[in-house]
């Protein structure tokens, strides 16, 4: 079966359950790092700092306030890793693409099923700090009080799909593993800290202007706005701009990869 993009289902699938095959025996030693970082900044900012700030913002705790970004925050790290440092090694030291290609499988099937494995760790990661703040009460009464926080998890697999397809497009360029130091502190880290997660980003000047043209500033807009059942005209941009953006990069992508194994 033939997706749009002439990609191969069959042969994506093929790179997806491979990828899995090998996580089953290292998911482990894997997970525990990208699912306890978020749950420490949950603890240590929201009980810690949030005693000081109580309710002063949305009218909310401030750990139900910062919850449903770090899923957001869960999910882009879930996604980028594996597309980042995972990506180049398979590329360049386990030469893993040389051996698909030589598969009847294509460069852009390849592609397709990278990304449906980012999205995948994605989802596991979103979904571990999912249950950690349904059990924390901090989305177990919005979903009593409101169905959308039920579609917690496709957008946890759209913010994944959407940094997926942005850490492809950016390992397309890296020619030396140490340059993805730059994509981590310059890119990723602002986006953790000026995104809206820990405080409104109005506060800086111009801060919702410039967070606005970023991704995670849509995905935790996206999160809380589930996780509260306030699905304002904004949180449909934000899922409008997530979309845009992830079919803008599907269509660079594969080109990009393309050039960079075949020179």
């Amino acid at each position: 079966m033939r997706l749009p993009g002439d990609i191969d289902l069959k042969m994506a699938l093929a790179v997806w359950w491979r990828n899995a095959t090998v996580y089953r025996r290292t998911w482990l030693k894997n997970i525990l790092p990208n699912f306890f970082e978020p749950l420490l900044y949950l603890v240590g900012m929201g009980l810690g700092l949030g005693f000081y700030v109580g309710e002063g913002i949305s009218g909310q705790d401030y750990i139900a306030f910062i919850g449903p970004g770090l899923l957001a925050s869960a999910a882009m790290n879930g996604a980028v890793f594996e597309v980042t440092y995972n990506l180049f090694i398979k590329l360049n030291f386990d030469r893993l693409y040389d051996a698909y290609l030589c598969t009847p499988a294509q460069i852009q099937d390849v592609a397709a099923g990278e990304l449906m494995w980012a999205v995948t760790r994605a989802s596991i990661y979103g979904a571990g700090f999912l249950i950690v703040l349904a059990a924390m009460g901090l989305v177990g009464y919005p979903i009593l009080t409101s169905p959308f926080a039920l579609l917690m998890p496709f957008g946890v697999m759209l913010i994944g799909a959407c940094f997926g397809l942005i850490g492809m497009w950016f390992s397309t360029f890296i020619r030396t593993i140490d340059l993805y130091s730059y994509f981590y502190t310059l890119f990723i880290t602002p986006l953790f800290l000026f995104s809206g997660i820990f405080f409104p980003v109005e506060r800086f000047p111009f801060g919702a202007e410039i967070a606005w043209c970023t991704p995670l500033y849509h995905g935790v807009h996206l999160m809380r706005g589930l996780a509260t059942g306030e699905l304002t005209p904004e949180v449909g941009v934000s899922v409008v701009w997530l979309v845009a953006l992830s079919l803008i990069l599907m269509a660079i992508v594969p080109g990009r990869m393309r050039r960079l194994v075949y020179g």
